[in-house]
Protein backbone atom coordinates (compact mmCIF):
# COMPACT_ATOMS: atom_id res chain seq x y z
CA UNK A 1 0.00 0.00 0.00
CA UNK A 2 2.73 2.20 -0.07
CA UNK A 3 3.03 2.94 -3.55
CA UNK A 4 -0.56 4.07 -2.79
CA UNK A 5 0.65 6.71 -0.79
CA UNK A 6 3.14 8.29 -3.38
CA UNK A 7 0.31 9.26 -5.74
CA UNK A 8 0.03 13.10 -6.51
CA UNK A 9 -1.93 15.00 -4.08
CA UNK A 10 -4.64 17.32 -4.91
CA UNK A 11 -3.75 20.77 -5.74
CA UNK A 12 -0.44 19.89 -8.42
CA UNK A 13 0.10 21.82 -10.65
CA UNK A 14 -1.08 21.21 -14.22
CA UNK A 15 -2.94 17.47 -13.41
CA UNK A 16 -6.43 16.29 -12.02
CA UNK A 17 -5.23 17.69 -8.50
CA UNK A 18 -5.22 20.99 -9.68
CA UNK A 19 -8.94 20.78 -9.53
CA UNK A 20 -9.02 19.90 -6.22
CA UNK A 21 -6.85 22.48 -4.82
CA UNK A 22 -8.62 25.26 -6.91
CA UNK A 23 -11.86 24.44 -5.27
CA UNK A 24 -10.91 24.03 -2.00
CA UNK A 25 -8.97 27.66 -2.24
CA UNK A 26 -12.38 29.28 -3.49
CA UNK A 27 -14.21 28.10 -0.44
CA UNK A 28 -11.72 28.98 1.89
CA UNK A 29 -11.25 32.18 0.55
CA UNK A 30 -14.50 33.21 -0.21
CA UNK A 31 -13.87 34.20 -3.79
CA UNK A 32 -16.52 32.40 -5.55
CA UNK A 33 -19.27 35.11 -5.48
CA UNK A 34 -23.48 34.51 -5.41
CA UNK A 35 -23.71 34.30 -9.41
CA UNK A 36 -20.60 31.78 -9.87
CA UNK A 37 -21.97 29.28 -6.89
CA UNK A 38 -25.38 29.65 -8.67
CA UNK A 39 -23.51 27.27 -11.24
CA UNK A 40 -21.95 23.81 -10.29
CA UNK A 41 -18.95 22.50 -11.78
CA UNK A 42 -19.60 19.72 -13.96
CA UNK A 43 -18.41 16.21 -12.56
CA UNK A 44 -15.00 15.75 -13.14
CA UNK A 45 -15.05 11.95 -14.26
CA UNK A 46 -11.62 11.57 -15.98
CA UNK A 47 -10.63 12.95 -12.34
CA UNK A 48 -12.54 10.34 -10.07
CA UNK A 49 -11.97 7.41 -12.96
CA UNK A 50 -8.24 7.94 -12.73
CA UNK A 51 -7.93 8.52 -9.20
CA UNK A 52 -10.26 5.59 -7.92
CA UNK A 53 -8.20 3.64 -11.13
CA UNK A 54 -4.84 4.21 -9.40
CA UNK A 55 -6.20 3.40 -5.84
CA UNK A 56 -7.45 -0.16 -7.01
CA UNK A 57 -4.50 -0.73 -8.73
CA UNK A 58 -1.41 0.56 -6.54
CA UNK A 59 -3.19 -0.41 -3.37
CA UNK A 60 -4.74 -3.96 -4.22
CA UNK A 61 -2.33 -5.00 -6.87
CA UNK A 62 0.96 -4.57 -4.79
CA UNK A 63 0.21 -7.02 -2.03
CA UNK A 64 -1.37 -9.73 -4.12
CA UNK A 65 2.56 -9.15 -6.32
CA UNK A 66 4.45 -8.61 -3.13
CA UNK A 67 3.35 -11.08 -0.79
CA UNK A 68 6.28 -12.09 2.02
CA UNK A 69 8.48 -9.85 1.11
CA UNK A 70 9.81 -6.52 2.12
CA UNK A 71 9.28 -6.88 5.30
CA UNK A 72 11.17 -3.38 6.09
CA UNK A 73 8.28 -1.88 3.99
CA UNK A 74 5.70 -3.63 6.19
CA UNK A 75 6.70 -2.61 8.80
CA UNK A 76 7.31 1.45 7.16
CA UNK A 77 3.51 0.76 6.17
CA UNK A 78 1.72 -0.77 9.04
CA UNK A 79 3.34 2.05 11.92
CA UNK A 80 4.36 5.41 9.71
CA UNK A 81 2.36 5.48 7.16
CA UNK A 82 -1.13 6.39 9.05
CA UNK A 83 0.64 9.44 10.49
CA UNK A 84 2.31 10.24 7.08
CA UNK A 85 -0.20 9.36 4.47
CA UNK A 86 -3.80 8.36 6.25
CA UNK A 87 -4.19 11.51 8.05
CA UNK A 88 -3.24 14.35 5.16
CA UNK A 89 -5.38 11.98 2.11
CA UNK A 90 -8.21 12.24 4.46
CA UNK A 91 -7.81 16.09 5.39
CA UNK A 92 -7.02 16.68 1.53
CA UNK A 93 -10.19 15.17 0.70
CA UNK A 94 -12.33 16.88 3.46
CA UNK A 95 -11.25 20.30 1.77
CA UNK A 96 -11.75 19.19 -1.28
CA UNK A 97 -15.40 18.56 -0.25
CA UNK A 98 -15.73 21.78 1.20
CA UNK A 99 -15.60 23.68 -1.72
CA UNK A 100 -18.26 21.35 -3.31
CA UNK A 101 -21.30 22.92 -3.25
CA UNK A 102 -23.88 24.96 -5.17
CA UNK A 103 -26.76 27.54 -4.40
CA UNK A 104 -28.67 25.81 -7.08
CA UNK A 105 -31.21 23.17 -5.58
CA UNK A 106 -31.57 21.60 -9.23
CA UNK A 107 -27.88 21.45 -9.86
CA UNK A 108 -27.47 19.19 -6.85
CA UNK A 109 -27.59 15.63 -9.15
CA UNK A 110 -25.42 13.30 -10.09
CA UNK A 111 -24.98 12.37 -13.61
CA UNK A 112 -24.90 8.82 -15.13
CA UNK A 113 -20.88 8.31 -14.85
CA UNK A 114 -21.04 9.51 -11.22
CA UNK A 115 -23.71 6.78 -10.28
CA UNK A 116 -21.94 3.68 -12.23
CA UNK A 117 -18.28 5.31 -10.00
CA UNK A 118 -19.83 4.97 -6.70
CA UNK A 119 -20.14 1.70 -6.54
CA UNK A 120 -16.08 0.91 -7.17
CA UNK A 121 -15.24 3.66 -5.29
CA UNK A 122 -16.99 3.03 -2.28
CA UNK A 123 -15.38 -0.69 -2.59
CA UNK A 124 -12.03 1.40 -2.43
CA UNK A 125 -12.14 3.00 0.67
CA UNK A 126 -13.98 0.01 2.25
CA UNK A 127 -10.49 -1.73 1.62
CA UNK A 128 -8.68 1.51 2.64
CA UNK A 129 -10.90 1.26 5.76
CA UNK A 130 -10.43 -2.28 6.87
CA UNK A 131 -7.26 -3.16 5.82
CA UNK A 132 -5.54 0.15 6.63
CA UNK A 133 -7.46 -0.63 10.50
CA UNK A 134 -8.30 3.47 9.78
CA UNK A 135 -12.14 3.36 10.77
CA UNK A 136 -11.62 5.93 13.58
CA UNK A 137 -10.22 8.29 11.12
CA UNK A 138 -12.83 7.21 8.47
CA UNK A 139 -15.69 7.95 10.73
CA UNK A 140 -14.44 11.41 12.11
CA UNK A 141 -13.63 12.45 8.45
CA UNK A 142 -17.45 10.87 7.16
CA UNK A 143 -19.11 12.43 10.33
CA UNK A 144 -16.96 16.11 9.76
CA UNK A 145 -18.58 15.93 5.99
CA UNK A 146 -21.96 15.26 7.21
CA UNK A 147 -21.75 18.34 9.71
CA UNK A 148 -20.67 20.18 7.07
CA UNK A 149 -23.60 19.29 4.75
CA UNK A 150 -26.20 20.10 7.44
CA UNK A 151 -24.56 23.30 8.08
CA UNK A 152 -24.12 24.95 4.57
CA UNK A 153 -27.84 23.56 4.29
CA UNK A 154 -29.01 26.11 6.63
CA UNK A 155 -26.95 28.46 4.28
CA UNK A 156 -28.54 27.49 1.45
CA UNK A 157 -26.13 25.76 -0.29
CA UNK A 158 -26.01 22.11 -1.30
CA UNK A 159 -23.64 19.51 -2.67
CA UNK A 160 -22.79 19.54 -6.35
CA UNK A 161 -21.99 16.03 -8.38
CA UNK A 162 -19.06 15.85 -7.21
CA UNK A 163 -19.92 16.42 -3.35
CA UNK A 164 -22.47 14.06 -4.02
CA UNK A 165 -20.40 11.58 -5.58
CA UNK A 166 -17.67 11.53 -2.36
CA UNK A 167 -20.63 11.69 -0.07
CA UNK A 168 -22.14 8.77 -1.62
CA UNK A 169 -18.89 6.34 -1.99
CA UNK A 170 -18.55 7.50 1.56
CA UNK A 171 -21.64 6.65 2.89
CA UNK A 172 -21.55 3.06 0.84
CA UNK A 173 -18.49 2.33 2.33
CA UNK A 174 -19.97 2.87 5.78
CA UNK A 175 -22.42 0.84 4.73
CA UNK A 176 -20.13 -2.37 3.61
CA UNK A 177 -17.87 -1.71 6.90
CA UNK A 178 -20.98 -2.30 8.81
CA UNK A 179 -21.53 -5.25 7.06
CA UNK A 180 -18.27 -7.10 6.51
CA UNK A 181 -17.92 -6.49 10.50
CA UNK A 182 -21.45 -7.86 11.08
CA UNK A 183 -21.03 -10.91 8.81
CA UNK A 184 -17.66 -11.94 10.80
CA UNK A 185 -18.41 -10.95 14.27
CA UNK A 186 -18.64 -14.19 15.51
CA UNK A 187 -15.67 -15.20 14.03
CA UNK A 188 -13.54 -16.95 16.80
CA UNK A 189 -9.92 -16.88 15.10
CA UNK A 190 -10.44 -12.99 14.22
CA UNK A 191 -11.71 -11.83 17.37
CA UNK A 192 -8.40 -13.29 18.75
CA UNK A 193 -6.68 -11.81 16.46
CA UNK A 194 -8.62 -8.21 16.90
CA UNK A 195 -9.31 -7.99 20.28
CA UNK A 196 -9.73 -4.71 20.59
CA UNK A 197 -12.64 -2.37 21.71
CA UNK A 198 -13.29 -1.77 17.76
CA UNK A 199 -13.52 -4.63 16.10
CA UNK A 200 -12.65 -4.59 12.08
CA UNK A 201 -11.06 -7.23 10.37
CA UNK A 202 -8.87 -7.28 7.54
CA UNK A 203 -9.68 -8.29 4.35
CA UNK A 204 -5.64 -10.13 4.21
CA UNK A 205 -6.00 -11.99 7.63
CA UNK A 206 -9.87 -12.99 6.09
CA UNK A 207 -7.95 -14.30 3.05
CA UNK A 208 -4.76 -16.05 4.88
CA UNK A 209 -7.10 -17.64 8.10
CA UNK A 210 -9.80 -19.01 6.02
CA UNK A 211 -9.00 -19.14 2.13
CA UNK A 212 -5.46 -19.66 1.08
CA UNK A 213 -4.82 -22.33 4.15
CA UNK A 214 -7.48 -24.26 2.43
CA UNK A 215 -5.78 -24.63 -0.57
Amino acid sequence: MEAARRRQHPGAAGGPGAQLGASFLQARHGSVSPEEAAHAAPFHLDLWFYFMLQNWVLDFGRPIAMIDSFELLYYYDEYLGHCMWYIPFFLILFMYFSGCFTASKAESLMPGPALLLVAPSGLYYWYLVTEGQIFILFIFTFFAMLALVLHQKRKGLFLDSNGLFLFSSFALTLLLVALWVAWLWNDPVLRKKYPGVIYVPEPWAFYTLHVSSRH
